[in-house]
Parts: C-alpha cells; structure tokens; sequence
C-alpha cells in the first residue's frame, strides 16, 4: 500500500518538541535522533516495531502488513532498521513477508559508521523447523537463525550453512532471553523485532521488550485479522509503558512506547 513521496513527520508530545517539522534528509539527522537505540549490558536492548490499523489488526486481508502500512511508517522503519545491530523475525512473517537480506539505504549507512556498527544490520530468523525461503537460505548478507537445541531446524540449518550461523538456545523451543544474550555476545546488542504478532507475544510473556514503536494506520479492516500481539493469555500483570513521542503524518500515528522492567 505504500504510495507516494516520503511525507514530513509533526511531532505531537513530548510537549516542548510539540509542532517540530522533521523533514526528510538522506541522513535523517532529527528522526534519527529520535529513535537513537539505547545499548546496555547483558542481553542488550529488544525494541518492536509494528503496524496496525485502527481496529487493532496486524496483517490487511492480504493476511500481510504490505496492505496497511503506508509512506510515513516506511520512513520510520528505514531508521528502526539503520539504528539496530540485528534485525529479528518470526520464520512465519519472513515467509509470509517475502523477507530478503536487510538494506539500508546509502543516507544512512555513514550514521551506522559512525557508531561503529556493520554496513546493514544481522537478519535473524525463529525458527523451530528450518522451514526458510530460499531468499533467506541464499541470502548475500549472511543470516543468522535461533533454534531449539537438538531440533529438525538445528540440524538441517546446520547442514546448509554450518555451525557459525545456527544459535541453538532451548530444548523444546527457542529460549528467547537465552537467544538474546547469545546475540550480544556476538555484539548484536540493538536489537528490532518485526514481529510477527506470535513472536512478539512470545516476548512480551517473556519480559522482554524494551520499546515498543507502533504505528497506527488510518484503516478500518475487519475480518478475523491477528493482534498486534498475540500472546494467547493476558499479560499477568501487564506491561506498563510511558510515551517517549508521538508523530503525526497525514492521518499516520507514530508511537514510541518504553516499558517498565
């Protein structure tokens, strides 16, 4: 659904950025300022970056996100994407997503330079089964997979790309909080997850989403579409998140939400 000219972002809060004009520069110096990624210690820092419609649903009736997005949240996710060390996703979404080895594009590569990250961003793939597409398998820049210890997808990744690009973490499935810490210590400490809606469900009952960036796209779809998150139970107690900002594009909400540990 994207169309059109990348558009100008208005920040609405915080309060005393309230009416700032972001216009678009090939660096993107001031939206880049804005969703600087933070680094810590230990598993390193987990953001998530989803689209919605107004009636919560993740995917349009194409049963993917290519229906709902729009030319504001491309804008903000070329940044998400050039300010992380490693790109995490669902097997399920990079099939249904048509995912390819990650880009970023020229502008923006120097402010990766700059804090001393690769060229573009490490994708990695959840995976219980080693069920990837072939684009991925193929794929230029090297992926990187997270599997269960032991499984069918620890054994057939291996035997296609050897033991340098298999993460094994978990015996019946993926120990996320083990997967992340096993991504820093290769040095991938900003981390963006784009979903899908299970994975990201599987990281928030784990405790483990840092930031939330959503946006929500002016539609109205219906249908029996996936959340956002789908978690399958409530969060007991739920996360409690605080605005860092709010963009305003042509009828586009853009969302970043930080979460209490």
């Amino acid at each position: 659904m994207i169309r059109g000219p990348a558009p100008t972002l208005t920040v609405l809060a915080p309060a005393e950025l309230a009416g700032t004009a972001l216009a678009l520069d090939a660096a993107e110096t001031q939206l880049t300022g804005l969703y600087r990624h933070p680094v810590r210690p230990g598993r390193g820092y987990l953001r998530a970056g989803m689209v919605s419609t107004l009636d919560g649903a993740a995917t349009g009736i194409d049963g993917s996100s290519r229906s709902i997005n729009n030319a504001a949240d491309l804008r903000v996710f070329r940044v998400l994407r050039a300010a992380a060390d490693g790109v995490l996703v669902g097997a399920r979404t990079a099939r249904g997503e048509r995912y390819r080895s990650i880009q970023v594009p020229p502008g923006l590569r120097a402010g990766r330079a700059a804090r001393g990250q690769s060229e573009v961003p490490t994708l990695v793939v959840v995976t219980r089964t080693g069920a990837l597409p072939d684009a991925l398998l193929e794929a230029e820049n090297g992926v990187l997979a997270l599997v269960p210890r032991g499984s069918d997808a620890e054994s057939t990744l291996t035997a296609r790309w050897g033991t340098g690009r298999v993460i094994a973490v978990g015996e019946r499935d993926v120990d996320l909080a083990a997967g992340l810490t096993a991504l820093a210590d290769r040095g991938l400490r900003r981390v963006l997850s784009e979903g899908g809606p299970e994975l990201l469900g599987q990281l928030f009952a784990a405790g483990l989403v840092d930031e939330w960036c959503l946006t929500w796209s002016p539609l109205v779809v219906g249908g029996d579409a996936v959340r956002t998150i789908a978690a399958g139970a409530f969060l007991d107690p739920p996360r409690t998140a605080h605005l860092a900002h709010l963009l305003l594009a042509d009828g586009v909400l853009l969302g970043r939400w930080l979460l209490e540990s």
